[in-house]
């Protein structure tokens, strides 16, 4: 899948000041005691949530263009358990519903298809639209998708869809959200999707609001068309907020179709990046979504050889439309871990991290159906739905086999409760973490005390907002000859598999200005121990039945768990860490479509998957 890479395949209360409350006065003189911690004081322990913010319906021109015809309200409600009749005809049900949804339809000409369709006569008078509308007639669905990819890249005003007709469409999308939002039960937030891509070069973000239609109303969404300069889409929310009094963000994705200009070391126009645009970016960022359907972009093995997980999921033929071939010197702008690692030079540069994001993971499904689990698959459009022959399409008809398409990904986010207001701020304080569509319950915290037995105890949560930081948060100098402890606690999805091993992932930039990462294999499962002449693990093994597309949990475990100290901490050292936590290997979805249809499967698919989680980094600043 990786074309041109392939020899590179290698609490009850959180205090927030405690670090030192074990040191004598003759140890350490209270003026000497320092703020160790970034998280504030808890009251309450959080509770996890499972959601996708990256969601489409019919109300995106392109999921229309190929077929979608879900609405937003269907959307919600199969999120929320419901059965919904998908558009290839079978019945389709969640095995879980989600706790929360946001339904991210593209700015560009939102809802306009559907309306050409039914002959809104709001249309009328706009030119553009009849246009489109003969091609419709005319069954020229292809015509229509091409004349989408061009004018969505276009100020020009006979592109633009009316004023008032983009105001009452947008107010009816943020109302559906207010209708299936219950605080307490499920949350619906209100969201889109800003479409940038230069020269065919991802730079896609969703916007997600905090509170409903009363204030994102207020303003219609920011479009590609007004500016595709991430910079203006974040003037754009400023005034926003500046305005209405609510709160916004956006979340970036799929870096790795975006031939290095995700993660680059210059602006939009051209210039180095200044603190100014660190401030910004790490502002209205604080998350990013690093896996989805359109590939896995924690790492890649061109940057990471040492890595044997590092090839995952891997999209490395070129930009968003493969109109441009990758080239290896774009990957280190593309990829999580190589932008997490890029951060902190530019923090010590700019003395801000732009790059100071947490991990999500979403679908970026266009059915209208956020279907993640292996065996419950509906693909990105409406024509990637289960059938016979699906793994031969290509993605939109002329982009990647349909084989190549990850049936990924999921946010967990640790919140007080289920609300609005609760998640949003979970995600602006990084206290999320991403899964490849699986349920892995993960946490992980990172101080100077824990010890190996607050692992165990049955509060080790409290323990950890108590003693240390939780995912997402921030660590300062600590106490003199001391190395960072982290505490980290997995269990396996209750409907699925078995867990491998746990790693910490570091990465750290040294005196001379350059980074470096390490992976520790903090918790192995079956017993396993490390070679120390070799460094190697053994494989946790593989219990896939290709014959009859099952598995069995008779390896691997079902909960691991560490404290783990640094053992090459340098306290001079800028340093983030990362919690992984691997699956054993489970059937893939292809391999559930070659024995639900008996079809055919490209022998480059693979059939079977170690699923995974990312938490959200912590940061060592020294």
């Amino acid at each position: 899948m990786h074309k041109i890479f392939s020899s590179a395949i290698m609490a009850v209360i959180g205090l927030s000041f405690t670090g030192l409350s074990h040191a004598s006065e003759s140890d350490q003189s209270l003026a000497e005691q320092k703020l160790l911690y970034s998280t504030p004081v808890r009251e309450n322990l959080t509770n996890l949530y499972w959601g996708d913010l990256h969601l489409h319906s019919q109300l995106s021109a392109d999921a229309y263009i190929l077929q979608t015809r879900l609405t937003k309200d269907q959307a919600f409600e199969f999120a929320r358990g419901q059965t919904v009749q998908a558009d290839n005809g079978m019945p389709a049900r969640l095995r879980r519903p989600l706790d929360f949804l946001a339904v991210t339809d593209h700015a560009e000409y939102l809802g306009i298809y559907a309306q050409l369709e039914v002959n809104d006569p709001r249309l009328k008078e706009w030119k553009m639209g009849m246009e489109w509308q003969e091609m419709m007639k005319q069954g020229d669905m292809m015509g229509l998708a091409l004349a989408f990819s061009n004018a969505i890249q276009t100020s020009e005003p006979e592109y633009l869809t009316p004023d008032s007709l983009r105001r009452s469409i947008w107010s009816e999308a943020s109302e559906v959200a207010d209708k299936y939002n219950e605080p307490g039960l499920f949350t619906a937030f209100v969201g889109y999707e800003w479409t940038s891509m230069i020269t065919g070069d991802n730079l896609h973000r969703v916007v997600i609001y905090k509170e409903g239609a009363e204030l994102a109303a207020q303003h219609t969404p920011f479009s590609a068309q007004h500016s595709n300069d991430p910079e203006d889409l974040w003037d754009a929310l400023a005034d926003y907020e500046k305005q209405t009094g609510g709160e916004v963000i956006a979340i970036a994705h799929n870096g790795n179709v975006s031939n290095g200009r995700m993660f680059s070391p210059n602006r939009e126009n051209g210039l180095p990046l200044d603190a100014s645009y660190a401030r910004k970016r790490a502002r209205w960022e604080p998350v990013y979504e690093t896996t989805q359907i359109k590939g896995d972009g924690e790492a890649h093995p061109y940057l990471s050889p040492d890595d044997e997980f590092a090839d995952f999921e891997t999209w490395d033929e070129g930009n968003i439309t493969l109109g441009t071939d990758k080239k290896p010197e774009m990957l280190q702008y593309e990829y999580t871990r190589s932008a997490l690692r890029e951060g902190l030079r530019h923090e010590a540069n700019l003395g801000t991290n732009p790059f100071k994001f947490g991990l999500i993971g979403s679908t970026d499904s266009h059915t209208g159906m956020a279907t993640t689990y292996e065996d419950n698959f509906f693909g990105k459009f409406a024509h990637d739905e289960p059938s016979v022959d699906r793994t031969e399409k290509r993605m939109a008809d002329q982009l990647q086999k349909i084989w190549q398409l990850v049936s990924s990904g999921l946010t967990a986010a640790w919140s007080e409760e289920n609300t609005r207001e609760s998640i949003f701020d979970a995600i602006k304080r990084r206290e999320v973490y991403a899964t490849s569509g699986t349920r892995i319950k993960l946490r992980f915290f990172g101080g100077w005390e824990y010890e190996q037995a607050d692992v165990l105890s049955a509060d080790y949560a409290s323990i950890g907002y108590a003693k240390g930081v939780p995912m997402g948060g921030d660590l300062t100098r600590g106490p003199a000859a001391k190395a960072p402890r982290f505490m980290v606690a997995a269990t396996r999805d209750p409907d699925g598999a078995n867990l491998d091993r746990v790693q910490i992932i570091k990465g750290w930039l040294n005196a001379s200005g350059e980074t470096a990462e390490q992976i520790f294999d903090v918790a192995l499962s079956d017993g396993r121990k490390k070679n120390w002449l070799t460094g190697e693990i053994p494989a946790v093994g593989n219990t896939v039945d290709s014959e009859n597309v099952t598995y069995r949990n008779s390896i691997g475990a079902a909960e691991l768990t560490a404290v783990w100290t640094d053992p090459e901490f340098d306290p001079d050292q800028r340093a983030f860490y990362y919690a992984r936590v691997i699956q054993i290997p489970t059937p893939r979805w292809t391999a559930y479509d070659e024995k639900y249809f008996g079809a055919e499967i490209d022998p480059r698919a693979p059939k079977t998957i170690q699923d995974r989680a990312y938490s959200s980094p912590i940061w060592y600043t020294p």
